[in-house]
């Protein structure tokens, strides 16, 4: 029996809670600091460059300040046909992209906006990527059509 059979047949379960990631909170106040002087360092006249570098400080900080304030919230995502939650709301239209160490979970509320989550390595173990990803691979299978033999 082939090992992705057995994985088939299992029931698939990922249950998280998402939090801010400290590494990404340091990226954002990281690039906070880089803004201002890439302004100052322009060909801007420093009348125009200097309120435009304060104005990207501070748009920056609110913005750290603003991601790092997030609640917490809980993904529940059970294999097959049974509907993925976050904090008890139903995600529509589920899609993981893992773009080296950072994994994205993207979906649509009822409204039909676009949501998403980002968990960076000291928020999302191995272990835990690995079952988020078995867990949307068993949902996509589980959606898929069957084919007919002709």
């Amino acid at each position: 029996m082939s090992k992705s059979q057995r994985l088939s047949r299992r029931s698939v379960m990922f249950q998280c809670d998402w939090r801010p990631s400290r590494l990404l909170a340091g990226a954002l106040l990281g690039l906070v600091l880089l803004a201002p002087m890439a302004v100052l360092a322009s060909d801007l006249s420093g009348w125009q460059a200097w309120p435009l570098a304060l104005f990207a400080g501070g748009c920056g900080l609110l913005d750290a300040r603003r991601y790092w304030q997030r609640r917490i919230r809980h993904v529940s995502i059970s294999g097959g046909n049974a509907p993925a939650v976050c904090d008890d709301e139903p995600l529509l239209d589920l899609q993981l992209h893992v773009r080296g160490p950072l994994v994205f979970l993207h979906w649509r509320n009822r409204a039909g906006c676009t949501q998403r989550l980002v968990w960076a390595p000291d928020t999302l173990s191995d272990s835990q990527r690995r079952e988020l990803r078995l867990a949307i691979q068993q949902r996509a299978a589980a959606t898929m059509p069957a084919s007919m033999a002709g």
